[in-house]
């Protein structure tokens, strides 16, 4: 197995070891959950602006080779429509700070609220890879492609379900 990278956790909310600290659920799981670090529940408006809540820790990568995202849950997103306010959260390297998550309910303006009880698993987080390339200034590439500039559907047209009739 290969080395594995330590990312130190700083447990802010103590209610973290009686819901269950960051961890995999499973032996293959790519994501551990982020439990709602709330004293009350909270109701989430439909069609309302996004709601910070708390995961209860911040961490230390310590490696600039490596970032951890925040992603929606499937079955909250699916079958309630809570998913995240900015879609998918980026947490650098560097930074120390509380862990937060943006929850945003999109069903339609006036739909049931979603509710949030504390301690429930609302996110999840993900460490990947990060590449930090060099740049280099240049008036023209070293190389071209046969794509060039191409874009927006230029590598050929969706095939279309319209039918006959």
């Amino acid at each position: 197995m290969p080395h594995e990278p330590i990312v130190e956790l700083k447990i802010l909310d103590p209610r973290l070891r009686e819901w269950g600290l960051p961890a995999y659920q499973s032996d293959m799981a790519a994501a551990i959950d982020l439990h709602a670090c709330l004293d009350v529940p909270l109701l989430v408006e439909a069609g309302a602006p996004a709601v910070l809540v708390p995961a209860g820790f911040s961490l230390f990568m310590n490696n600039p080779f490596m970032a951890a995202t925040i992603l929606p849950r499937s079955g909250l997103g699916h079958k309630k429509g809570l998913v995240l306010g900015n879609l998918t959260g980026l947490i650098d390297a560097d930074y120390l700070g509380p862990i937060m998550v943006s929850v945003w309910n999109r069903n339609p303006a006036g739909s049931a609220p979603v509710e949030i009880m504390p301690g429930e698993r609302i996110a999840q987080m993900m460490f990947v890879p990060v590449l930090r390339p060099s740049f280099a200034v240049v008036d023209a590439f070293s190389a071209e492609t046969t794509r060039g500039a191409g874009g927006f559907g230029s590598t050929g047209a969706a095939i279309s379900t319209k039918v006959a009739g």
